[in-house]
């Protein structure tokens, strides 16, 4: 009945990408093509990707390949994705779901069937940029609101805190928060002993909120920060490998924070995404969707999910704005028109 088809591609950065936890100048992933026998012609594609030293699915090539293919198998055998067993696999679970998502949709990349995925309306999304030197920064910054984002995030953690506070100063000196929206993603960089009187800096300035201030796994230091943070803190990294409900609920019902940000390809694909978002929402947590540098074929299956999950008019900035991050990517037809971003008006299959 399913036909399933593995190739690979290597994605350039236009421009490294730097986090506290290094740079990026390519990124690698897999593309599943599933077919079957009563649509010819009609394929869903989905991508598998994983970040090194982040993922929890992260393995050498040769080795992520064959698991892949043991999977891929496996659905073709049974016609059913066995989301428990494939939990431990988030980058994998999110490509072979897109791509029977694809296949459900008659080959569409409007895979819900939502007024974003009609081309109808767009989705709120901020402005990344990406850590680099006090002048770098803020040239990209005045680059995002030029092009008319009001919700802008700073990769922090890199240069020296006192120099992304001056910087911070600066922009808030000359854009106010009703001009933009701050918020900034630490990826872990501050040590648990420093973080409260980093965050009380930060608080000076207006700031949304702030991403992973320390490292993951640090439960109870991390409940106390959220507890006593003149900053709304959201996880991120935290929730990378927590893959069972029981444990999501313990890791929320601990730290209590007031985000948590959700990325399909790290957080436990479509399925635990939607976990995930559900749970919090008991709890009154906000939550967001961002993308994890995948390419247009990741970045348009997430988009699609998250106007899934939060339905019309998406006014919470989401971070699906990585796009334009590529040399080389893939021809999509997704477009980004001021802050939002918006798939064009042509029906697409790819």
């Amino acid at each position: 009945m399913y036909k399933i088809n593995i190739a690979s591609r290597t994605l350039h950065f236009h421009v490294p990408a730097g986090t506290s936890r290094g740079v990026y100048t390519t990124r690698k992933s897999y593309y599943v093509t599933l077919s079957d026998t009563y649509q010819p012609g009609v394929v869903g594609v989905g991508e598998c990707a994983t970040l090194p030293d982040l993922s929890c699915d992260a393995m050498p090539d040769e080795q992520y390949k064959q698991k892949l293919h043991s999977f891929c198998e496996d659905f073709c055998r049974t016609g059913r994705i066995d989301i428990d067993a494939m939990r431990p696999f988030p980058s994998m679970l999110f490509g072979l779901e897109t791509a029977k998502a694809q296949l459900d949709a008659k080959g569409s990349i409007n895979l819900f069937n939502t007024s974003f995925g009609r081309g109808e309306e767009g989705i709120t999304i901020n402005g990344l940029v990406w850590m680099g030197s006090f002048d770098e920064m803020f040239q990209r910054l005045e680059a995002k609101l030029t092009a008319g984002f009001r919700c802008v995030k700073l990769k922090i953690g890199a240069i020296d805190f006192k120099k992304e506070i001056e910087l911070i100063r600066h922009i808030r000196q000359t854009f106010t928060r009703d001009r933009v929206e701050l918020r900034v993603d630490a990826n872990g960089a501050f040590a648990p002993e420093e973080a409260m009187q980093r965050l009380e800096a930060l608080a000076q300035y207006d700031i949304h909120s702030i991403e992973q201030p320390i490292r993951q796994h640090q439960w109870q230091e991390m409940a106390r920060l959220c507890a006593d943070s003149p900053l709304p803190i959201a996880l991120d990294e935290e929730l990378i490998g927590v893959n069972d409900p029981a444990e999501k609920a313990l890791l929320l019902d601990t730290i209590r924070p007031q985000y948590i940000i959700l990325k399909p390809s790290l957080h436990g694909g479509m399925t635990g995404t939607r976990e995930w978002i559900t749970m919090a929402k008991e709890r009154n947590i906000g939550s967001w969707i961002t993308s994890a540098l995948e390419s247009n074929i990741g970045l348009n299956a997430i988009a699609q999910l998250t106007a899934d999950i939060y339905g019309s008019n998406i006014t919470t900035p989401q971070g699906l704005g990585t796009g334009q991050l590529f040399s080389d990517n893939i021809p999509m037809p997704l477009e980004i028109r001021g802050d939002q971003l918006w798939i064009s008006d042509k029906d697409s299959y790819y």
